[in-house]
Formats: C-alpha cells, structure tokens, sequence
C-alpha cells in the first residue's frame, strides 16, 4: 500500500469494525478514528430507538469522516464506517481521493451472534438485515472474513494492503 493512504475498514455492524480497526492502525503504525464518534446525537438516538438512518442522516456523519480523511492524506490513518452504499464511498473518496476499503464480511449467522453478544451498543441487532440489504460491496479495495480472531484478520488486512 502507499505510504501515507487511508484506509477505511467497511462492513455491516457487527462484523468487528471498532475491534480490527485500531489492531490495523497499530499494525500501520498510524492513527485510528472510530466512525460512531461523527454521529450527531440525533443520529445515535434514531438508531438507537432501531430507526434506521436515512441517506440524508447520513450525508453530515460521511462528510465529516471525509473531511477527516482529507487531513490524514500524506500521513495516513484508519477509521471504520459501515460505508454500505457504494454512494457512500464514492463520497469519501470525493472528499479524500486515494482511500481504500478494507471491507469486514461474514455469514448472517456469525454476524448476528457477535450482534446478541454485545452489550451497551446503541446499534440494536434489528437493524441489521436493513444493513445486509443496503450493503453494496463491489468495487472493495481488500475483503476479509471475519471468522478468525481479530488480531488474525486486522494482519491478514495489513498483508492485503501491501498490493494494493
């Protein structure tokens, strides 16, 4: 991977974004951001309340994730974002040409287990089929399953990255 890129670890919640993000970081040796940090607050109480996001929701939190990838270009980073739509990353990659996607994937089931497993997330596990149907993931820089441990698959991430 070229020196000083962002990478952004996509995928729908669940898959270990927040997890393998800061693991990938350190392997880079460069900042990680979490993307949950961009919501505005009414964001995370829709979601919450298990409303899903509308596009128009979601055009600050992106533009705000772009505009700290555009800081980080030259110097690198990661941050995570679930990025679904293909819209979604194209805008990012409007706002910091030269990203790369590092898209999380596994089965329903796995995903829905890590779901029922977590505690104090605001993101409820109702929400997650309208995550799979919105998900888009053809033009992704490097895909990784999500099966092994996350400190397995943020090393197999940084191993992709060094073709991309």
């Amino acid at each position: 991977m070229e020196p000083g890129r962002v990478v952004v670890v996509m995928g729908v919640s669940g898959t270990g974004k927040s997890t393998v993000g800061p693991l990938l970081a350190e392997a880079l040796g460069v900042p990680y951001a979490e993307a949950d940090a961009f919501h505005s607050e009414a964001n995370v109480a829709k979601m919450r309340s298990g409303t899903p996001l509308t596009d128009e929701d979601r055009l600050p939190w992106l533009d705000a994730i772009g505009r700290w990838a555009r800081g980080r270009a030259g110097l690198g980073g990661v941050v995570s974002c679930s990025a679904l739509k293909r819209s979604y990353r194209d805008r990012l990659r409007a706002a910091a040409p030269g990203i790369v996607f590092v898209h999380l994937h596994g089965s329903r089931e796995l995903i829905t287990a890590r779901q029922s497993a977590r505690a104090g997330h605001f993101m409820p596990s109702s929400l997650l089929d309208s995550q799979f149907a919105t998900l888009g993931a053809d033009e992704v820089g490097v895909a990784v399953e999500v099966t092994p441990a996350s400190e397995e698959v943020a090393g197999t991430a940084a191993a992709l990255l060094e073709r991309v």
